[in-house]
């Protein structure tokens, strides 16, 4: 007898396919989980789940269980509604800004709902182990978590509310955290190859987060938010937020005295370069921001653009912004569209390592329709911090080769971090050593966006008829379409009820007054791996068995078909 279970009709199913994109629709993902019936928006960011992507959804939860369960993880669940106190110890109540949904309950008392949760396991941890004995261990939960997103987009790719698998090592050792580290690191590479994704492995930095080894896990898509750098002739891969530029120092003995020449109406580095009949790379742009209400210039060559998240990850959780007009109020050291590095006074320098020591440029020289040549770094101006601010491109040299990199966008799927003692020391997290002597714990968090990698699959398996999903997160293996009456209704609840039988999920569509026509459309937009149809030939008991991936057709036996699919 077929288990009831591993058949669904679709006469029974809550399901509303649709022929259009939604009209706020951007990217691929967004467009065919809406159009295939598997997501419905329910507010800005905020998105239900619908029973076949509830069960992708679940597919994809268990593969994750299986490799954490694997690695010795234990999993728990913790609230998702936290109190303030935990994040103010950290710092990070203040360092998340407005992405913080903060909220008070009747008394008055402060809570937030959790976008991550080091804190929790480090009090949790804190409170179960006292001793090295009790150590190492690995935690885990699957949880909804939360993020203001100011432009939540591209559907369930970027939300407010989304599924997150996090993951957190605790250690009384370095050598722990590593053993840790790794694991989790081959972990997530059986993850994400049993999904079906296709992903790279790329240096990060670790932001809010804190700690010093990073990495993400990344899978290449046009809809990515991301831009990864790849060398095509070794195996350096790096978000492009954590390329750093080597400080090549260079020789100025010889260079020439500093000297000012008369620019009028050149304030920006194209009417100067103009003017000059010099390539922009010869000049230096000087972009004035401010630093907690303080003045900061930061200095990079003529040709290239100031990463501004750089910028912003180099000076947190200080607020950063861009200077006004206002700024120069009073400054005569500063004048807008001529500043340089030399002579400014009571500003600190930042500048890119590409304005290493000695090298010259062509500046501002503080002065109305005046620049300055022959600047050396080093020598005319001292830089504050070296820190790499530029926007990467396309051909920048690799930092472990020198080859040309080369840039695409990507979906953060997964991300690794080594915290160190961090969260340990603001909750004064120590066990009892083996000599009687107090341990600070190392930890480790380990991050997988569920609902995230949901997308970057669609992304990933689809074509212009819809979504191809992989066999093993597919919402069934089989989709049975009855492709006529009565005759083959009967034939495909038959077939179904036998692949049911061998162990396979199947979903029969049969529905009553649909045609032939929209139940092929939306067997294809739906996606799953194989489709077969009861049609013409229902009467000989013969069915078409279709791979969705290839669309290779073969016409067998139903007794052919289950023996084949069942295999």
């Amino acid at each position: 007898m077929a288990n009831a279970a591993q058949v669904q009709r679709m006469s029974r199913l809550m399901i509303k396919t649709l022929r259009d994109d939604p009209a706020d629709a951007e990217v691929l993902s967004h467009k065919l989980l809406v159009r295939a019936g598997y997501v419905r928006r329910t507010a800005a960011g905020v998105w239900s789940w619908l029973p076949l992507g509830k069960k992708v959804l679940a597919n994809v939860e268990r593969i994750v269980r299986e490799e954490m369960d694997a690695i010795g993880g234990q999993e728990v669940l913790l609230p998702a509604l936290l109190p303030k106190e935990p994040y103010e110890a950290t710092g990070r109540w203040e360092e998340y800004g407005a992405e913080l949904f903060r909220l008070k309950d009747r008394r008055g008392g402060d809570y937030l709902l959790g976008p991550t949760h080091e804190e929790i396991f480090t009090q949790l941890v804190k409170d179960q182990c006292t001793s090295y004995k009790d150590l190492p261990v690995i935690l885990y939960q699957i949880q909804t978590k939360y993020r203001d997103e100011a432009r939540p987009r591209a559907g369930i790719l970027r939300g407010r509310e989304f599924q997150m698998k996090d993951s957190y090592s605790f250690d009384a050792a370095d050598e722990g955290l590593d053993e840790a580290y790794a694991l989790h690191r081959a972990a997530y590479q059986r993850i994400f190859e049993r999904l079906g994704l296709d992903y790279r492995i790329c240096a990060a930095i670790a932001g809010a987060m804190g700690g010093s080894k990073s990495e993400e896990f990344l899978a290449p898509a046009a809809a990515g938010e991301d831009t990864f750098a790849d060398c095509p002739s070794c195996d350096y891969a790096a978000n492009t937020e954590a390329i750093n530029y080597v400080l090549k120092p260079v020789d100025a003995a010889d260079a020439p005295a500093l000297e000012e020449i008369p620019t009028p109406d050149t304030p920006t580095i194209e009417t100067l370069a103009a003017h000059l009949g010099v390539p922009a790379s010869a000049t230096l742009k000087n972009l004035l921001v401010k630093v907690d209400g303080e003045i900061v210039a930061v200095g990079v060559p003529g040709d290239r653009e100031v990463d501004m998240d750089k910028v912003e990850t180099h000076f947190a959780p200080a607020a950063v912004e861009l200077v006004t007009a206002e700024d120069f109020v009073g400054r005569a050291d500063l004048v807008r569209g001529y500043v340089g590095p030399q002579g400014l006074e009571k500003v600190k320098y930042l500048a890119d390592p590409r304005v290493a020591p000695g090298t010259s440029w062509i500046t501002g020289a503080n002065k109305e329709g005046v620049h300055a040549k022959n600047v050396v770094a080093g020598r005319d101006f001292e830089v504050d911090e070296y820190v790499d601010v530029v926007v990467v491109q396309e051909g920048d040299p690799c930092p472990k080769c020198g080859t040309g990199l080369k840039l695409d966008r990507a979906i953060e799927i997964g991300h690794i971090f080594q915290l160190g003692r961090k969260y340990a020391d603001a909750f004064q997290l120590d066990v009892l050593g083996q000599n009687g002597k107090p341990v600070r714990v190392t930890m480790g968090s380990y991050g997988i966006g569920v609902s995230r990698a949901v997308a970057a699959l669609a992304e990933q398996h689809a074509d212009d008829q819809g979504l191809c999903w992989p066999r093993e997160v597919a919402p069934a293996d089989v989709h049975v379409v009855a492709a006529g009456k009565a005759k083959q209704t009967e034939l495909a609840l038959e077939i179904g009820a036998q692949l049911g039988a061998a162990g396979l999920r199947v979903l029969v569509d049969d529905r009553p007054g649909v045609s032939p026509g929209v139940k092929f459309t939306d067997a294809e937009l739906i996606g799953v791996p194989t489709i077969v149809v009861a049609g013409r030939r229902a009467g000989e008991g013969i069915v078409e068995v279709k791979d969705r991936r290839t669309g290779e057709r073969e016409e067998l036996t139903v007794a052919e078909a289950v023996a084949r699919l069942g295999a």
